[in-house]
């Protein structure tokens, strides 16, 4: 027996009428007939009592009844569900982000992508940089929020937002009263930055503007997340270089330096070019449209100017 047996049954049992239930179907009588007595044959009880004048249901009949408008209720929403599932209107996208992207893209983008698509769950992962390239890799991850890689042929990517290098200091460190910070005044300070091994476009950038002014810099901590680095400063154990989009609520005791020729990198959003998922088509197109809104222009003036 299938959902087909089940409909028969239903036309039947709402009608109490032959002629009716066939009619509903599309079918003629004898044959819808016979599918009834299929159906109870099947089950081995008796759904209807009928004679010549009327039809009725059994008690076995009317408890049948509740259980198949049950059943294909569900089946109905599982079949609707499936085709808003493929065709991006419902469904699930995970989407994955840096820490320095909590501090500026990810509130709004998730804002616009929620109020645009309210049936689909968005599921957010915070993660390491470079552990954000395997988790998309491995489908862990269906998009993310990362700095941008000069290759990666395996992802679409979309520029979000271009962020730059700030210098934070102790408010009493000599550093904190200069009028301008260029990359000698690095020479002979205390970094502390992030390992390679986890932001490694962070990192280059660091090394290439020490590099600018002939400084060979010091690393005295590297510990992973820039969280750590800013109340390592907050305790007067060095100086850093980080995302400014992490500058606007610093830990009391620590200023913020903007640096001369600062060095740039791109935040963006990305996904496997062979994502299967409907839904992260939508979410390129929101972020492409997003570039154009009030929301964005305000973001990206409080990362460059």
């Amino acid at each position: 027996m299938d959902t087909r047996h089940m409909r028969y049954f239903v036309a039947l049992a709402e009608t109490l009428h032959f002629g009716q239930a066939a009619a509903r179907m599309h079918m003629s009588q004898p044959p819808f007939s016979r599918q009834i007595s299929s159906i109870e044959k099947t089950l081995g009880a008796r759904l209807f009592e009928r004679n010549s004048r009327n039809v009725r249901l059994t008690l076995a009949g009317k408890h049948f009844l509740e259980d198949c408008h049950r059943i294909l209720t569900d089946f109905d929403n599982a079949c609707r569900n499936a085709q808003l599932v493929a065709n991006g209107v419902k469904g699930e996208l995970r989407l994955g982000f840096m820490m320095h992207a909590a501090h500026s893209v990810i509130p709004a983008l998730v804002r616009h992508y929620s109020m645009a698509k309210p049936d689909i769950h968005l599921i957010l992962e915070e993660s390491l940089p470079t552990d954000i390239d395997s988790m998309l890799i491995e489908g862990k991850l269906d998009a993310a929020v990362t700095f941008g890689s000069a290759y990666a042929p395996h992802l679409r990517t979309h520029r979000l937002a271009r962020d730059r290098l700030c210098l934070i200091a102790p408010s009493d460190h000599r550093i904190a009263a200069a009028a301008h910070v260029g990359p000698a005044d690095l020479d002979g300070e205390r970094l502390i930055a992030a390992p390679a091994s986890v932001v490694p476009v962070l990192r280059s950038a660091i090394g290439m503007y020490c590099a600018a002014g002939g400084v060979v810099p010091h690393f005295v901590f590297e510990p992973r997340l820039q969280h750590t680095i800013i109340r390592l400063v907050q305790e007067g154990l060095g100086v850093a270089l980080i995302p400014q989009s992490l500058c606007t609520n610093l830990a009391p005791g620590v200023t913020a330096k903007a640096l001369i020729d600062a060095p740039g990198f791109d935040v963006v959003l990305c996904a496997l070019s062979s994502s299967k998922n409907p839904v992260v088509a939508d979410l390129f197109e929101l972020a492409s449209s997003w570039d154009d809104t009030a929301g964005s222009q305000a973001f990206s003036s409080r990362i460059l100017d």
